[in-house]
């Protein structure tokens, strides 16, 4: 198989997850602190939000895996 052909592996879908997860929920926790100005509902907030948004992001991933790439064929 050639590189343009390589598919992710699981494992590395599911790193990418988290790595952005951390960073996607930090900036929530901190747009919800600044809005409310007390640091519980930004962490519950922030909470809820990587959990829901982790498994949305790592099913996209694996959903895109199924996605032929390049160009298709016109009939």
């Amino acid at each position: 198989m050639s590189p343009a052909q390589e598919k992710e592996s699981k494992v590395r879908s599911l790193l990418k997850a988290v790595s952005w997860r951390m960073i996607a929920t930090m900036t929530t926790i901190l747009i919800a602190w600044a809005i409310y100005r007390d640091i519980r509902p930004a962490l519950t907030i922030g909470g809820i939000e990587f959990f829901a948004k982790f498994l949305v992001y790592y099913l996209h991933e694996r959903l895109w895996q199924k996605v032929p790439r390049g160009a298709f064929r016109g009939s």
